[in-house]
């Protein structure tokens, strides 16, 4: 293995076919959406070039404006509420609990069901007149909190971020479940031979050395709600009124309903470079904060 690694020609040889997939599926797409994002094109025909426009038509779009706001919303919410959620189970789990292994693939479950299943389930659970959310609220003597959940511009928006939320729990949390667990156990011995109770064990062993995993999962978390799309779509649609739309249906339904490919595009190439520029500030803010420590 060693001799292979050293040889130039058996690297590239073994690379070649990854990076030749890598080009066709995403670099060549990626070319391809900057070019017809300088377009006014409606997919059909041949597209006139238009330089910029696009671009300066999404900073005036008010739909786009208020898809870009709710989709650094979710951003937010999955960073401060579902990686704390994922991290919490993942301690309390790699502690050492009974059924620990099935406790782990039942939380990992919602992350392998279609998104199609999960909003429909998420659809029943907030129907008016049947859903177990309204039918709980009702029979504590709730009656008027019960709501339209996803048919009232109020709730919309905050009813259709909590099974993305929820869904993905599972994911963050079996990846830093697996860190702690690749953790040395001599490090949580000596720290319970020095009297150190399970809360401050995490807070200042695991934690910090966690951090590289917890630096994935907040890239992860950030760049998935940024161009999320299928759970909306499916319980939303963006709707009502725009109220839940994230810029994943709003390109959606300005290339397919509303034949706008080049403007569609333009939307593509800002959720690329948003996605890159704050993974690299994730990335950024990790190594500040252990430059700072060390």
């Amino acid at each position: 293995m060693d001799r292979v690694l050293n040889n130039k020609k058996a690297i590239v040889f073994f690379l070649f076919p990854a990076l030749v997939m890598f080009i066709a599926v995403i670099i060549v797409p990626i070319i391809m959406s900057l070019y017809y994002s300088m377009q006014d094109w409606s997919g059909f025909g041949k597209g006139t070039f238009i330089g910029l426009a696009n671009y300066k038509g999404l900073i005036s779009d008010p739909i786009f404006v208020k898809a870009a706001v709710n989709s650094l919303i979710l951003a937010v919410a999955s960073v401060f509420i579902q990686l704390p959620i994922s991290l919490l189970l993942a301690l309390v789990l790699a502690k050492g609990v009974k059924f620990e292994k099935s406790f782990v693939t039942v939380y990992f479950v919602p992350v392998i069901i279609s998104t199609v299943v999960i909003g429909q389930l998420w659809m029943k659970i907030y129907n008016y007149d049947y859903g177990i959310l309204n039918l709980l609220l009702r029979s504590i003597g709730l009656d008027s909190w019960a709501q339209e959940w996803l048919g009232d511009t109020r709730n919309a928006l905050g009813a259709t971020f909590i099974p993305i939320i929820w869904q993905y729990i599972g994911y963050h949390m079996l990846l830093m479940y697996a860190g702690i667990k690749s953790i040395s156990t001599d490090v949580f011995e000596a720290a319970v031979i020095d009297g150190s109770s399970w809360w401050n064990t995490s807070m200042k062993i695991t934690i910090p050395m966690l951090k590289p995993v917890l630096n994935v999962s907040v890239i992860f978390a950030v760049t998935g709600a940024l161009k999320v799309f299928d759970l909306v779509y499916v319980l939303t649609g963006g709707g009502p009124v725009h109220a839940s739309e994230v810029i994943g249906t709003y390109m959606v339904s300005t290339i397919f309903k509303g034949n706008q490919y080049g403007y569609g595009s333009a939307m593509a190439i800002f959720v690329i470079l948003e996605c890159f520029v704050l993974s690299i500030l994730v990335g950024f803010l990790f190594r500040e904060r252990e430059g700072a420590k060390r």
